[in-house]
This record gives C-alpha cells, structure tokens and sequence, in this order.
C-alpha cells in the first residue's frame, strides 16, 4: 500500500468503508512501514527503529481523528525518550529530554516515528557514509555489489531520502545547513524541501551552523511539502528567530503561466554533468512551455559562494562543538588526569576525522590573527550573495529561479572515498548552499533520468517568505517531467 500523497490518504480510501475498516486500513499502512523498515535493513537508512513507538502514536492518532501517517525523523532531532546520537560516537547513548517543536507538531497531526534516520556523523558530509553506524546505500545501487560498492544516497540527510524511497516513511524530516536534505533527494529522485529561514522552529534540532541551518522535508510531491510546513510552522518561544509564515508561505494552486523564471548563468560551471545542463535546460523549455518567461539572470557573488560558507560554517562549528568535551553528556574517555587531556583524549576518541578537521580549520580562522582576513570577510560575502538574490526577486521582476542541484548523478561510494571525494561534495554543494547563506525557499524536483535511467532533478529558488510560488512551480514542473521512467529501487 503506497500512497502517493499522504495529504491526500484519508480521500483515498472507499467511501462505502466502515469505521473499523478505516481504522484497520490505516494501521496496515504503519505496519506496512514496519515491515518495509526490517526488510530494508541492508541499506541501513534508519540508526534507531521505533515500531512499538509507531504503533503507540497510531493508536493516540485515530483516537484524536487523525489520519496516522509513517514518518521517519533526522538523528540530529531531540525525540524524548529515544536515543537521539547525531550518528557519532560521542552520543552513542544519549537519550534525549525533550522532543524538538516541530517534531512534537508533526506527531500531534498523526505522524507515527518509524524511526531516527542515519545521516554524517553531525550532519558534516554529502555522502551519508560518514557515520559511527555505517554508511546509507542508495536503493538504486547495484544489488550484486551492495556489500562491496553502492551508489551514493547523498548526504548530510540520506537515511531520510532513502527511507522515503523504499516506501519506509511517507515522509521525513530532514535538516538543511547547505543542501543536506535537497541532494539526497535529487540523489533518490524526491522531492526536497528547505522553507524559509524562521518558519520552522530548529528547537529541538542539535545546531550545526546556527545561522544557515534550516529544518527541511523529503517527500514524494510538493504537496506533501506543503502539507508538513503547514503542520509545522508557526512562532515558538523557545526559537527567537522563529515566525509565524504568511499566506505566501503556502501552495495557492496557482497557474505558472506568466511567471517570470531566472536563469542564474554562474551555476554554469565545469563542473556541471552534460546530463545535469541536459535537464536544467529541458526544465526551462518545460516551463517556457506552460507560459512562463525565461530569463537569463546574473548573480555574480555566487563564484565566491562556497568558500564563504565553509569559512562561516567551520567558524560556527567550532562553537557549536565545544559542548562535546566529555563532562556534561556523551563520551568521556578514560584519560582525565588533566581537564586538558579529557577534553583532547575525549574529542579524539568519539569524533571522525571530518569532524575533528572541520573544527580545527574554525579555530584557525577565529583566531585573532586571522578573524577579519577570513570570517569578517566572508560576513562581508555573505552579505553580498543576499543582495545578488534581492537583486534578481525584486528589482528585476523573477518570481523564481531554476538551478541544477548537484552536478552529476549519484556517485558509487569507490569513487567519494578518497580525497576526490571531498571535492565532489564541493561540486554539489556550490549549487544549493547560496539559498541557506540568503536564507530563501528552494526545493528540488526529480524531472528527467540518465540513459541509464539515474534521476536528475533540478532545484526551483523563490524570494524570502514566498515558499508558496516555489511549491507551486514545482508541482506544475513535475507534471510535465518524465520521472515515470526513473530507474526505481531493485527492491520496489
């Protein structure tokens, strides 16, 4: 039983059903989720399971009248009770307090844990292969050779994206600092959505950058998008950057005809896939099409994007990972003769190699010697990639822009596993980390395949607080897409 919009379960089902039927109907879906999760094991998209848990909240849903719906939840969100590690050693077995508003919110409307996703050790990677708990496989890897090689599912979120693509979760909440949850979605052919930085409350959500981290979702289609920002925005006390989202914020079902869609020359570079330009520039044919107006855009502080967010991201880091010292939660190493050798001997211990680098390189650039050559000067940037999307939304007239999401299709793990590898996360990163530096809505559409039947998506970028436009020009591309002939999971 896949449905292909949960917004739309409770419709699906035969009017002429009694109550009971229904009920039972809807509890078959969860336990569907269930039996897809332990099925699905070797691709080991999910740290934690929580069946019981599941079966508990759908029992509480129908209760309340709720449609219960399986959901999957990010490791980096706080769910009381339930182990709660950011996939790294040093919180192998925190058990978290409290659960994270929007996650609160979601169970509230129905949504039943099916459990908490993999993803890189504190959302540091593109990858997902860099956890304590072993590496996400992508569904659409080979199944000969999953044990020895497999395609990338992509990362920081891809035990979200892979869940949803094997039918565990109709949906899931991801996180978003750079692109974490759109590439695992182009990766598995979904539907990846990052709202408007401070309509979805990140209480609750273990920080990474503070300033560019974004709660996210990866559903099937854009009105799923819709219907979890709608289940979950709103002010929350505990969140001061947090809003409550205008109407604007909303899918309206809005015709396409007339919008005005920029083209972004810079995000032609060379690193981008003959494949990937192939279904960037079918897309704008697409929407050109359907009425809207192409126009080509330039956003020139894009070029220097990406070293201004590793600069702020690795500073912000630095912060953020202070609290991992070994005294108040998580690992403590056994080495405590000074406070200096716990703190070195704990850190060392716990914490991979990416994470160790990413927080020695903040250090560097915090010092007082380096500060403003390199983090003063990338504020500096930053401020200059927002004024480029202000620029483009509201003195030349586009209502959204289209972009590629990554640069090619999902890699195999042999060829992200030795330094290559890290500049292809470079590569994908340098398409979708400027919406989190501007802190506007992009979501990214699966839309076209490879001849070997790979998805390819591209990514749709709206002004601030005009989440509804972007949702509303993607369900509309994705009408017109041919994903239909997307190679599907081996295991569908």
């Amino acid at each position: 039983m896949r449905f292909k919009s949960i917004a739309c379960f409770s419709q699906s089902l035969p009017a002429e059903l009694e109550f009971e039927d229904i009920k039972t109907s809807q509890m078959e879906c969860i336990e569907e989720a269930i039996f897809k999760a332990v099925r699905y094991r070797k691709f080991n998209s999910l740290i934690t399971e929580t069946f019981d848990l599941a079966c508990v909240q759908a029992k509480e849903a129908l209760k309340k009248g709720k449609t219960p719906f399986p959901v999957v939840v990010k490791d980096c969100y706080m769910t009381r009770k339930v182990r709660t590690t950011c996939a790294s050693r040093n919180l192998a077995n925190y058990i978290a307090p409290y659960t994270a508003t929007i996650v609160s919110r979601l169970f509230e409307e129905g949504g039943c844990l099916i459990g908490k996703a993999n993803m890189d050790e504190f959302c540091m990677g593109t990858s997902s292969s860099k956890s304590h708990f072993g590496p996400v496989k992508n569904g659409l890897s080979d199944e000969a050779s999953l044990e020895t090689d497999w395609r990338s599912p992509g990362g920081s979120s891809g035990g979200c994206g892979v869940a949803v693509q094997l039918g565990i979760s109709s949906v899931s909440l991801g996180s978003d600092t750079g692109g974490s949850s759109r590439n695992p979605a182009a990766f598995t052919g979904l539907f990846g959505f990052k709202p408007s930085y401070g309509i979805l409350s990140r209480y609750g959500l273990i920080p990474l950058v503070n300033s560019l981290d974004c709660p996210s979702v990866i559903a099937r289609t854009a009105r799923d998008c819709n219907f979890l920002l709608q289940v979950m925005n709103g002010r929350d006390a505990f969140d001061p950057t947090c809003i409550d989202a205008p109407s604007s914020c909303f899918m309206q079902g809005r015709p396409v005809g007339g919008v005005i869609v920029g083209i972004p020359k810079e995000y032609y570079n060379e690193t981008l896939s003959s494949e990937c330009w192939k279904g960037w520039n079918e897309a704008a044919k697409t929407l050109s099409a359907l009425g809207c107006k192409i126009k080509e855009v330039s956003m020139p502080s894009t070029t220097y994007s990406i070293i201004c967010y590793h600069v702020l991201a690795e500073a912000d880091i630095t912060s953020n990972m202070a609290r991992y010292d070994g005294v108040k939660y998580g690992h403590r190493s056994s080495c405590d003769r000074s406070t200096f050798m716990l703190y070195s001997a704990t850190r060392s211990e716990s914490l991979n190699e990416v994470v160790r680098r990413r927080i020695f390189a903040g250090n560097y650039f915090l010092m007082k010697c380096h500060y403003d050559v390199y983090f003063g000067q990338a504020l500096r940037v930053r401020r200059l990639i927002k004024m480029d999307f202000d620029r483009v939304f509201r003195k030349e007239g586009c209502d959204v822009l289209l972009t590629p999401v990554t640069c090619g299709i999902p890699p195999l793990f042999s060829e992200i596993s030795d330094i290559d590898g890290y500049k292809r996360e470079c590569q994908d990163d340098f398409y979708t980390q400027p919406c989190n530096m501007a802190g506007v809505p992009a979501i990214s559409v699966p839309f076209t395949r490879t001849a070997d039947g790979f998805p390819i998506s591209v990514q749709i970028i709206a002004d601030h607080l005009k989440d509804g436009m972007a949702l509303d020009v993607a369900e509309k591309l994705y009408e017109y897409s041919d994903v239909q002939t997307v190679k599907q999971p081996f295991c569908s």
